[in-house]
């Protein structure tokens, strides 16, 4: 099967809800690049069929998690303007009928007024953000239990489902150093219901969420694929374990050393 046949498997799959075997199972010798390539081809449908990309999440950058998957290394994917609901202030209220194993993931979201220099660490990449916010990645997968490999991931788009950005604060130059430093010493609480599930912080991903990016500008590169441009966002993975969700459950962050708003989302 070509790419382009592998990725209609995929979009279907996400299409109609239906569970499909990890594309490994068919194809054990299937490798990163292979999925890459896979992943172009789901974009490239997915445009064609007048999806705009909006900005990139990065999958797997908590290290935390790896183990639990089999992974060892970050990866990214697009994100779009029919998966980035605009939901306002908050607290939100989000349909995820159509969602296949979703879970929850509380993220860090850098918006980019240019595209930072090649190699540019913490502080050049935060010259480059125009403002930073704090919400959710909603992923979901089409693989039973939530079984896979690496390449199935990237080339189910790293499960991305909905990106719900939070109230952007402004980034100042004259403040730099102290959201460096901050972005990799904050803290944070997620809490179902009222009831803490899961805890975290930037130092789990990556070392810092910029640091995330730094590793998402590298691996574009190597690729030779777009960098990132000015206006896009970018989602810098889970700050803690990706939780299960359900219609009827409340999902609220505590931040802590960090100054953007807490979150709340309510799931319908």
């Amino acid at each position: 099967m070509t790419p382009d046949d592998v990725a209609r498997r995929v979009v279907d799959a996400f299409d109609s809800m239906t569970l499909i075997q990890p594309l490994t199972d068919d194809d054990p010798e299937l490798d990163e690049a292979g999925a890459y390539a896979i992943a172009a081809a789901v974009h490239a449908q997915r445009v064609a069929r007048g999806e705009r990309p909006v900005g990139r999440k990065i999958g797997f950058t908590n290290r935390t998690v790896w183990p639990l998957f089999g992974i060892d290394r970050p990866n990214w994917s697009w994100v779009y303007d029919t998966t980035t609901p605009q939901l306002g202030s908050g607290p939100w209220r989000l349909d995820i009928a159509r969602l296949l194993q979703p879970r929850i993931e509380p993220e860090v979201q850098l918006h980019f007024a240019r595209t930072p220099p090649a190699g540019a660490g913490e502080a050049e990449v935060l010259l480059s953000v125009d403002w930073i916010a704090h919400g959710f990645e909603i992923v979901h997968c089409p693989f039973p239990d939530w079984r896979f490999r690496a390449a199935d991931a990237i080339a189910a788009c790293v499960y991305h489902g909905f990106l719900v950005v939070g109230p952007p604060v402004a980034l100042e130059p004259r403040d730099t150093d102290e959201w460096v430093a901050r972005l990799r010493d904050f803290t944070i609480t997620l809490s179902r219901d009222g009831s803490e599930v899961a805890t975290g912080g930037g130092a789990d991903v990556l070392d810092s969420p910029v640091l995330a990016f730094a590793q998402l500008a590298s691996l574009l590169s190597c690729q030779g694929a777009e960098p990132v441009r000015a206006g896009e966002i970018v989602t810098t993975g889970t700050l803690t374990n990706a939780m299960p969700i359900a219609p009827g459950q409340t999902w609220s962050t505590a931040v802590a050393g960090l100054a953007v708003p807490d979150a709340s989302i309510t799931f319908v």
